[in-house]
């Protein structure tokens, strides 16, 4: 691994640039840590996919449990998937709506089928991943 740094230039439109110093200002960040940080988190966002790595990460997904047989399909995936489910919070959010957030640890094919099979159970209105790839 070459140590040191490499410069490069970037072209951006001008209110993209505004947007980014003035958040940067805000939080009191340096322009190239934070394109450093995005840069990790792009690479990160996109090599977890491969199937061959195995990845960490969350599920978070908001369900409707008033719907029939929701949270019955929801925690029969669970069971199915307890290789590579280390934990869940259910969260209440109101009289109809629940919360349930899935952290994973497994190889990154698994996680796509239980990504998809959640999509796919009725009830469920949002899901959303996180996920990155484990290095050896």
């Amino acid at each position: 691994m070459k140590k040191g740094v490499r410069r490069f230039s970037v072209s951006v439109p001008p209110e993209l640039l505004e947007d980014f110093d003035a958040l940067l200002k805000k939080l009191g960040q340096d322009r190239s840590k934070a394109i450093q940080q995005s840069m990790r988190l792009f690479i990160s966002e996109h090599t977890w996919q491969e199937d061959t790595f195995e990845c960490a990460g969350a599920i978070v997904l908001v369900y409707d449990h008033d719907v029939h047989e929701a949270e019955e399909s929801l925690t029969d995936l669970q069971h199915e998937f307890r290789e590579i489910i280390n934990s869940t919070l259910h969260v209440h959010i109101d009289e109809k709506n629940c919360l349930e957030i899935l952290a994973l640890r497994g190889k990154v094919e698994k996680v796509k089928e239980l990504i998809n099979k959640i999509s796919a159970c009725k009830g469920v209105k949002q899901i959303r991943h996180t996920m990155v790839e484990l290095s050896n």
